[in-house]
């Protein structure tokens, strides 16, 4: 009666065993500490010295991914030291293609079934010489195996769970047929668990793969944006791990974890995803005057119409004088003094409106001012039309202050953050995506809730928001291929931000943050030309003035 109460005792505390086991695996997310706790379990649960697990890769190759040996103390693979090159791949079939039925663990997976062998070194038709010589230079005696190969739902193996030297009273002895009930057992949850993992990591993988293409297509849109959606996410995730580790007060809760930072990059892979409807011709206006073709030629020929007339006027008038006989020297030079200045006038306005309309500069009001008295001049075509020297749509376009884009293009292209918010909004985010509208929406807000598009203040914005307004704008002021400005240099990229700052278009601490963790000189090295990284070092105060 004793014994069976002994019995069903053990069996009790097995089971209760084997379920805390498997919530433990089912609840593991790290890939690493998952195959670790596998063998570990299975190895507590037999009472084995040692043990590895191999997991089977395509190429029917079983790789080593755990091993464990506490008489040797040794631990490999998991959170501990990578196990690397230090043990061989076991294959299954031999280069001629027949099965390498000689090695247990291949075996094992060629036959689908469990192996308990008692002694390696009476084993009869298994190759444990490798076995023999790591015993020779360790001084080891690997003794009992139990070999168990592990499938997942749809009865494939996927791994294999090698047990080693079982422990009783001191002495190692076989394992018995309980020992592979138990192992047995555990290997099918500890399957079940590895598969589960890494179907998660390939919807997490497929995810990430669609929402790159989506970021790569919008590049690919338009080549003077170019890599913005890409180099977005590196900029965003050095300023938040650098805001992280900072010790201001305003950041001393902003402590991300493991998946709020893969919250954070998904964001910033999307934060422009409403551009995908943004017109090309926007998208595309490298000048004020671009449209399907850049307009500046079409005012070019008018300005030669104009001075052609000039020509034909002095010319007109120096014959008409020859006539009438007063075709004294000094007059004929005045007329020619008088062409001459109209002449370097027209090439002086055409310059003028050229440089206008590349949107390089501020526009200042003297420039305006000239742009509208010009488009008071007239010229005529050739029907004989009288026509003004610039359009009204002209005029508004080479009027921009900043950039090309006029109010109405300006407007279209703000509107990629409304259908930013819309398409991100429609998608059934996990809840552990569940702020990705937010972070990603919240790009071209202000401090002062100046900005679009829901005008949001500081205070109405979270930490990774705030990050991805400073990486947004940094990536932008430095982008090699933006058609309206020459790359940037990083001190002249750092003094426009931190004038945004003083205007409340920039958080203030996470700016400190990004210059005084030189966060600007890690993604500098990475994605900027040589001759834009020309500070090493840019203090904050430098910008004071």
């Amino acid at each position: 009666m004793d014994q069976h109460a002994d019995a069903n005792t053990q069996l009790w505390k097995w089971i209760q065993k084997l379920n805390e086991v498997g919530c433990a695996l089912s609840s593991e997310k790290n890939r690493a500490r998952l195959l670790e706790r596998i063998l570990l379990s299975a190895r507590e649960l037999t009472s084995a010295d040692a043990g590895t697990l191999y997991i089977l890769e395509p190429d029917h190759v079983l790789r080593f991914a755990i091993v464990q040996n506490d008489s040797l103390r040794i631990s490999l693979g998991g959170t501990s030291e990578p196990v690397g090159e230090r043990f061989p791949l076991i294959r299954l079939y031999r280069d001629n293609g027949e099965p390498n039925e000689h090695m247990v663990v291949a075996w094992a997976v060629l036959h689908d079934q469990i192996v308990n062998i008692p002694d390696a070194y009476d084993a009869q038709g298994f190759d444990f010489s490798g076995t023999r010589r790591f015993d020779a230079s360790t001084g080891y005696r690997s003794r009992s195996f139990l070999t168990i190969p592990m499938k997942n739902h749809e009865g494939e193996i996927i791994a294999v769970l090698q047990l080693l030297n079982k422990k009783s009273q001191g002495q190692v002895v076989a394992f018995d047929t309980v020992d592979e009930a138990i192992a047995g057992s555990l290997a099918s949850q500890a399957a079940i668990a590895l598969t589960n993992q890494r179907l998660i990591e390939e919807l997490r993988h497929l995810f990430d793969s669609f929402v790159q293409v989506i970021a790569r297509g919008i590049d690919a849109k338009s080549p003077h944006t170019g890599t913005h959606c890409r180099r977005v996410p590196d900029a965003t995730l050095l300023l938040a791990e650098a805001a992280s580790r900072s010790q201001l007060a305003t950041l001393a809760n902003f402590n991300p974890t493991d998946e709020d930072y893969y919250e954070i990059r998904i964001s910033a892979w999307l934060h422009d995803c409403g551009k995908i409807i943004t017109p090309h011709h926007i998208m595309e206006k490298s000048t004020k005057l671009q449209g399907l073709f850049d307009r500046i030629e079409l005012i070019s020929a008018r300005f030669e119409i104009l001075q052609r007339d000039l020509k034909i006027q002095y010319l007109q008038a120096c014959l008409d004088a020859e006539r009438k006989g007063v075709a004294d020297p000094s007059y004929l030079q005045a007329l020619e003094q008088h062409y001459q200045t109209a002449c370097a006038q027209l090439e002086q306005d055409l310059a003028l409106i050229r440089h206008c309309n590349t949107g390089q500069e501020f526009t200042p009001d003297a420039v305006i001012e000239r742009i509208q008295a010009l488009a008071q001049q007239k010229w005529r075509n050739l029907l004989g039309h009288t026509r003004p020297l610039l359009e009204a749509d002209e005029v508004e376009n080479l009027s921009v202050r900043r950039g090309t884009l006029n109010a109405r293009e300006r407007k279209i292209m703000e509107d990629h953050m409304v259908v930013t918010l819309d398409m991100l909004d429609q998608l059934p985010f996990p809840k552990y995506l569940k702020n990705v509208p937010e972070y990603a929406g919240g790009h071209h807000e202000r401090m002062d809730g100046r900005g679009y598009p829901k005008g949001l203040t500081r205070e109405q914005m979270s930490v990774p928001a705030r990050i991805m307004g400073i990486a947004d704008v940094f990536e932008a002021l430095t982008a090699p291929e933006r058609p309206y400005k020459q790359p940037m240099p990083l001190s002249q990229a750092l003094s426009i931000m931190q004038r945004m700052v003083e205007d409340q278009h920039l958080d203030p601490d996470l700016f400190e943050v990004f210059v005084k963790d030189k966060v600007y000189l890690a993604y500098a090295k990475r994605h900027l030309h040589p001759s834009q990284i020309d500070v090493d070092h840019w203090p904050l105060e430098a910008t004071a003035s």
